[in-house]
């Protein structure tokens, strides 16, 4: 069941924190809804500008429409990732997404605020909640991409000034963290005084870590072992995540370690049988590793086996 983000992020918050998951196939999306079957838990579906360019977004909307049928019991949201003003607004007319994430975080402070205005006045008349970004993450991601020179910290009390002048229902907060695979080198690391001291100043206010993949060593080790060449990759650590979500931190973006766990399947799939040319039978395995990387990161993230208490919330909400 497709449910509102907002409603998510009133039960999630200062309790745990909901994984939003990047897909862009129906192999990704098959693995993360038996994951989240598995581990009883809420999630978000993200799709980021390049998911809804790789195949087609109305075959991309079509497969999550058919999961949800194939998943009664599944609860989550649907989000779109890093969307210019053009695709928030696309995504808005749609009707089909739960929430969507207007980055204009490269613009001036001004040009920031009147962009996501005028997203955050289209998507209340569609009762569609708008997240976006203060600060700069660094790092590569689909269409994202920040020099670490160029990256900044979310300054707290421009926060409080930037909620209050757009009227967003989520702020994404920049605090050390970045995109892609590569996400801390030297003296690299969260800044969670700048989260506490917005929780401080916007007690009760959702807020959103970007750029959370954790980037497994296993994951990597094994994708090198079988060709690749991911040489000082290095994520978000899992411990971290409790202390974010008491923090306001309701959701945490998570898109790398998708691909490593497809990476890593498949390198060593036809490592192991060269002769093999079905791309079913790779797709079979991948499914059944996403699963268990999800299941376990739900786990992690405190949101496994919360499925009963939020259906019994969003009742009692109606």
């Amino acid at each position: 069941m497709i449910v509102s983000t907002k409603k998510l992020f009133a039960h999630a918050y200062g309790q745990y924190a909901i994984g939003a998951y990047n897909i862009n196939n129906a192999e990704q999306i098959m693995g993360l809804f038996r994951g989240c079957q598995d581990s009883r838990a809420p999630f978000i579906i993200q799709i980021s500008k390049g998911a809804r360019k790789y195949t087609d977004k109305r075959l991309l909307e079509g497969i999550i429409r058919s999961a949800d049928e194939i998943f009664p019991d599944a609860i989550f949201a649907v989000h779109l990732d890093h969307g210019g003003e053009e695709a928030c607004l696309d995504c808005v007319k749609s009707g089909f997404y739960s929430s969507v994430m207007i980055d204009a975080s490269d613009k001036p402070f001004a040009e920031n605020v009147e962009i996501t205005k005028r997203v955050v006045k289209a998507a209340r008349k569609k009762g569609i909640a708008v997240e976006a970004e203060l600060g700069q993450l660094g790092g590569v991601e689909d269409e994202v991409a920040v020099s670490e020179a160029n990256a900044r910290l979310t300054d707290p009390k421009q926060a409080v000034e930037f909620v209050k002048k757009t009227g967003i229902d989520s702020l994404a907060c920049a605090i050390g963290t970045s995109h892609g695979a590569y996400k801390f080198s030297g003296s690299q690391r969260l800044h969670f005084e700048v989260m506490a001291e917005i929780q401080k100043l916007m007690p009760g206010f959702p807020l959103v870590m970007h750029g959370s993949s954790s980037v497994p060593k296993e994951e990597v080790d094994r994708i090198n072992a079988a060709g690749g060449k991911l040489k000082g990759a290095k994520g978000v650590d899992e411990n971290d995540f409790a202390k974010a979500a008491k923090l306001g931190v309701v959701k945490i973006n998570i898109d790398t370690d998708g691909r490593l766990v497809w990476c890593r399947v498949h390198r060593e799939f036809f490592r192991d049988w060269p002769e093999i040319f079905d791309l079913r039978d790779p797709g079979k395995i991948f499914m059944a590793e996403y699963a268990k990387y999800i299941a376990r990161k739900n786990e992690v993230l405190g949101s496994a086996g919360r499925l009963a208490e939020v259906c019994r919330y969003l009742k009692k909400g109606k």
